[in-house]
């Protein structure tokens, strides 16, 4: 199973290759579902890249302090 980080790299290699304006590409999401991205909708695909760069980013440090 691929990592946030793996599907990260992917979705934003995939959002250069849109942009500099090769052929439509498709990208398997977290949930399985296959989307084909073109010019037209890349903006979605960088949403995908925003969520994924959130995800990558909610780790913890530890416990939480409680402070009275």
């Amino acid at each position: 199973m691929a990592t946030v980080a793996d599907r990260l790299a992917e979705a934003e290699a995939e959002y250069h290759a849109l942009m500099t304006g090769n052929k439509p590409r498709v990208v398997v999401d977290q949930n399985g579902e296959r989307v084909e991205f073109t010019a037209a909708n890349a903006s979605r695909l960088k949403q995908y890249i925003e969520s994924l760069k959130a995800q990558s980013s909610n780790k913890t440090s530890g416990p939480m302090r409680v402070f009275f």
